[in-house]
């Protein structure tokens, strides 16, 4: 069982997200351990670079929380845009069109929590 993770275990570059662009740099944490009905990645993304708007519903249906720590970007979420800088929290409910872009000059830094989902806790 993996107690503790370093942000370095487990990198994967991704190309065009949801048809977005440039590359986003995507840290994942203990996806083959936890049986929590999420998933926890860090992403990073250059200036300039975005994942493309997308929706989640149907056999795709997915709830997403964004956490963002460095940089700044701007977010849509159903075709309103959302400036978003380091300590800013969007979330994106089941069938809403949203993605996001990195509009500064540095890395854009976040969290990003997804799953299905579920009833109360």
């Amino acid at each position: 069982m993996a107690w503790k993770q370093n942000e370095a275990a487990d990198v994967v570059d991704a190309p065009a997200i949801h048809e977005g662009e440039g590359v986003i740099t995507r840290r994942r944490f203990f996806r083959d351990a936890t049986r929590l009905p999420v998933r926890v990645e860090i992403w990073e993304l250059p200036p300039g670079a975005s994942e493309g708007s997308h929706i989640h519903d149907g056999d795709d249906t997915l709830e997403e929380f964004y956490y963002f720590i460095a940089g700044q970007g701007v977010m849509w979420m159903d075709g309103q845009e959302l400036p978003v800088r380091p300590g800013d929290a969007v979330m994106a409910p089941p069938g809403v069109d949203h993605g996001f872009r990195n509009t500064g000059d540095v890395t854009l830094k976040l969290l990003l929590i997804w799953g299905a989902p579920a009833g109360e806790l």
